[in-house]
């Protein structure tokens, strides 16, 4: 049996902002739904470009794909940056079998009449709803058959550079060389799916030690790490922090190449896994060094919602720590600190609420008059980014907890205990209601400190308590 084409999807991963000004459009709902069972029906292999989850690298594997896969389609809205440059790289290596499409409702830079692209419907409210999935399935699967048929003939050129130009041809490229890309692609797509089989077994505790070990396995048959591809490195590192492995998550950073050492995402991951295996361990060195490391990521590119919230995550561990030890000055002033980090987050990307409901969260706590007016100004607008987010895709748990943090801190529990129910059936990982009951496990000690009446609250801790056994 011969093998089956390779087809290359250039586009961007997850929600991106709507150029047009409307809600977030799902590229990963698009893609899954749509795209590449699409690219089954035409009997292809589909596989996905991969530099914005490696800290928008444009490495090696990703110009051997474009130029040595048998298909390729490139989504264009958004006009995201690397999709034109990629496109641009296609279309210099290859004549024809490059599919372009576009949501129709989407601004274009430049006119794609002539690169005859294929347009669908995001549906309302970029909805992308079952219909419209269904719809561009079949109008891509069809494009694809249509191209295979004429690739057994001759295919009509859909790069602009071979039609403009007659006389450009490119060196050919060693059949050798084809068949160990295909082989390289082949085994990529079956490490992902051991990894995602393993982190599946590691949101079970009963068998997460037996998921470190598999994926440890893994990651000593790959070796040396230059030779694997980048977002590959980057799935194994993400996959030692699903089973809450951080000495494995620090050790894979050791052991890449400098490019991979130098990525905004990385370094922050790697902060992650320090301040982690601190709190797992009480070494205090560690987490100084997660600090160094956020606090040069943030100099380097300025603030952003990620960066800051981790540093204020760090703060606000010191702060508890001092707490603890009833160092009333120390824990102060790491918790101003960790407001601060946590409203730079947010303010610099109000659509991120997660660094919004952690400043209004400890504004609670810090509970002097000038924080409770900060939180008065600042909870609505946190509310209604989440609410926002909501509205614009398919919650998930944190949405659901930050909604149930935010209507504590608000004092409406009757709507707390509805965004309880609905944040319970939304867990993916055991650590995360633990989380969340730690926040309000502060927010309730404060608030006791205060006389207030924290009974409802307790009963809501000890209910997210109870899902992390």
């Amino acid at each position: 049996m011969s093998p089956k084409p390779i087809c290359f999807v250039l586009m961007p991963f997850g929600q991106k902002a709507d150029p047009a000004g409307g809600p977030a459009i799902d590229f990963d709902r698009i893609y899954t739904t749509a795209l590449a069972p699409a690219i089954e029906d035409a009997d292809m292999l589909p596989i996905r470009a991969d530099e914005e989850r490696t800290g928008g690298i444009i490495h090696k594997p990703m110009f051997e794909r474009l130029l040595l896969c048998d298909y390729a389609i490139a989504d264009l809205t958004t006009a995201n940056a690397n999709v034109f440059y990629e496109l641009g790289v296609r279309h210099a290596a290859r004549p024809a079998t490059t599919l372009t499409i576009f949501a129709e409702q989407q601004p274009i830079p430049f006119d794609v009449n002539f690169l005859r692209s294929l347009s669908y419907d995001l549906g309302k409210n970029n909805t992308f709803d079952d219909f419209k999935a269904q719809a561009l399935r079949k109008a891509v699967s069809g494009k694809l058959k249509d191209l295979r048929e004429l690739a057994t003939q001759q295919a009509p050129v859909d790069s602009p550079l071979f039609d403009l130009l007659k006389e450009w041809e490119p060196g050919n490229i060693a059949r050798l060389k084809t068949d160990i890309f295909r082989e390289k692609v082949q085994l990529n797509e079956e490490l992902k799916k051991q990894m995602a089989a393993i982190r599946l077994k590691g949101k079970n505790k009963e068998t997460r030690d037996e998921a470190r070990q598999e994926l440890q396995t893994l990651r000593d048959s790959l070796g040396v790490l230059d030779s694997v591809e980048a977002g590959t490195v980057i799935d194994l590192m993400l996959s030692f922090r699903a089973l809450e492995d951080w000495d494995g998550m620090i050790a894979i950073y050791e052991d890449m190449p400098v490019v991979l050492k130098r990525q905004i995402l990385v370094r922050e991951q790697l902060g992650f896994a320090y301040n982690r295996r601190s709190g797992a361990g009480g070494n205090l060195a560690d987490r100084e060094e997660a600090l160094r490391i956020l606090t040069e990521v943030e100099e380097q590119q300025g603030p952003s919602s990620e960066t800051c919230g981790l540093i204020g995550r760090i703060h606000k561990d010191n702060w508890t720590d001092a707490f603890e030890r009833d160092d009333q000055l120390t824990a102060l002033g790491h918790l101003k600190k960790s407001i601060e980090a946590y409203s730079r987050g947010f303010l610099v990307d109000p659509r991120d609420a997660y660094p919004g409901i952690n400043a209004v969260t400890l504004l609670d706590i810090k509970g002097d008059a000038t924080s409770l007016e900060r939180k008065k100004r600042l909870l609505p607008v946190v509310q209604f980014a989440v609410e926002q987010r909501m509205t614009q895709g398919e919650p998930d748990y944190w949405d659901h907890a930050t909604m149930l943090e935010l209507t504590v801190l608000n004092n409406d529990f009757d709507q707390a205990i509805e965004h309880l129910s609905d944040a319970l059936a939304m867990i993916r990982e055991t650590w995360e209601p633990g989380t969340t009951a730690n926040n309000l496990k502060m927010i309730e000690k404060a608030r006791s400190g205060r006389q207030e009446d924290t009974s409802v609250l307790l009963g809501i801790i000890n209910e997210l308590e109870s899902r992390t056994q």
